[in-house]
């Protein structure tokens, strides 16, 4: 393992383990193994499994195998279909049949040559997958938002900091220039005091494939159904509980958009204006749910965060009535930022250089490099776990807001809400056995 320093020859001796389902690797060393031809050595390199393969994981995994310094050797999922497509192109990559294939990602975490994972599961599956790999001493790439639940973020954040791990969550904005040139203009008082910070989601209407009927289905080959239902209540299996964008839409496996993409824009908020998350506020919002098909989560929100600072964060989904992306206004200005690009008021604020005695944000110019530098170096990176539980939790509280349809007051300190005990049940989601945290 990369932490233990271990020789070639342990590397490949542990990659060729006898853990159930594993493949093992080839006897005929390739001279990329041995550090030949532009690579890195396979003593020196971060050892990776991707636990979840579907698009997103798919796109994570083959992010990593573009950097000479990952061995990957495990990928997991519960559809047959795709870890083998998955495993396919991981050989391709090595022009070997090293990569194993798992349908339990416990698997990944038992085996003792595996430096690091990558969780893209649904959202529902991150906090205990994430914090059995803190246990199990793997650092972890996760995709966002920290779970279902606050009380999710916060175990997933507990046993990072206890097992010593590094956390990149999936939020890349922070690894975009103009999102950070943003920030910093923000944090560095260029827009003046900041009194209004307006973030803006997509509602679940922004891409939708299909919408089942909640009729049970046979389970297909190749899907091992209970184990993707995991921790979440058991239901008669549906196509539409697996499709894209569908389970966003579907209470049991995500919370919705509020914040599965609202933790984007919610942790730029956060990053150029710590207060939103930093303060004690309250919070009021009003929306609607879905009852579509399997669909039942939230469809649309409105509300806004009020600080005893003065200063206000309002949030919606896209057009109701905030655009999407994060705009922070102050007393002289202001600047607006999402992934088509950036603008502010006065025009000239974009020409502003950010000086070396000003605050200047961590800098990354790619999410996944990024991780593997901070693998190596033992420090946090650019979206470090707080930063991640912070933007799932804003976004969390306001759902909550939402339900129970009246004003919340919410004590950043001991991360709960004040004198609430209805709305304080309702930052913990119940675990099917036996899954647990």
């Amino acid at each position: 393992m990369l932490q233990e320093n271990f020789s070639r020859r342990r590397f490949l001796k542990k990659s060729m383990g006898t853990a159930a389902g594993m493949v093992a690797f080839p006897y005929i060393v390739a001279s990329s193994a041995l550090g030949k031809d532009g690579n890195v050595a396979a003593s020196n390199r971060i050892v990776m499994g991707s636990i979840g393969v579907g698009g997103q994981g798919t796109g994570n995994m083959q992010a990593f195998l573009g950097h000479q310094d990952v061995q990957v050797v495990a990928v997991c999922d519960v559809v047959e279909q795709r870890r083998q497509k998955a495993r396919d192109i991981v050989d391709r990559r090595y022009g070997d049949k090293g990569c194993a294939a798992y349908n339990d990602f416990r698997d990944v975490l038992a085996r003792k040559d595996i430096d690091a994972v990558v969780i893209t599961t649904q959202d529902h599956w991150h906090a205990v997958i994430a914090v059995a790999a803190a246990r199990a001493g793997k650092d972890m790439y996760c995709e966002k938002p920290l779970g279902v639940a606050v009380a999710e973020g916060k175990a997933i954040r507990d046993a990072v900091r206890r097992y010593g791990r590094i956390f990149q969550t999936g939020t890349q904005q922070r690894s975009e220039q103009k999102f950070r040139f943003a920030c910093e203009l923000a944090i560095n008082g260029y827009v003046g005091k900041i009194h209004t910070v307006k973030v803006g989601a997509p509602g679940p209407e922004y891409k939708r494939t299909y919408l089942k009927s909640p009729d049970e289905e046979p389970v297909p080959p190749g899907l091992d159904y209970n184990m993707y239902i995991g921790p979440a209540p058991m239901k008669p299996y549906n196509g539409g509980r697996l499709a894209w964008p569908d389970w966003y839409l579907i209470w049991d496996y995500s919370a919705g958009f509020i914040v599965n993409w609202g933790v984007h824009h919610l942790d730029i908020a956060n990053w150029g204006c710590p207060a939103v998350a930093g303060e004690p506020f309250e919070l009021e919002f009003k929306g609607s749910y879905r009852n579509d098909g399997l669909t039942d989560n939230i469809n649309n929100w409105q509300g806004e965060f009020n600080y005893a600072s003065g200063l206000r964060m309002t949030y919606s989904d896209t057009g109701n009535p905030n655009k999407i992306g994060c705009t922070f206004e102050g007393d002289k200005g202001w600047v607006y930022i999402d992934r088509a690009g950036i603008w502010a008021e006065p025009k000239s604020l974009l020409q502003t250089k950010i000086k070396p005695n000003e605050t200047r944000l961590y800098e990354s110019a790619n999410h996944h490099g990024d991780f593997l530098q901070c693998v190596r170096t033992r420090r946090d990176p650019v979206s470090p776990v707080e930063a991640g539980h912070k933007a799932s939790y804003l976004g969390l509280i306001a759902e909550i807001a939402v339900r129970l349809k009246r004003k919340l007051k919410w004590d950043p300190a001991k991360e709960q809400f004040i004198n609430d005990d209805e709305a304080n049940r309702m930052l913990a989601q119940p675990m099917r056995a036996p899954w647990h945290l």
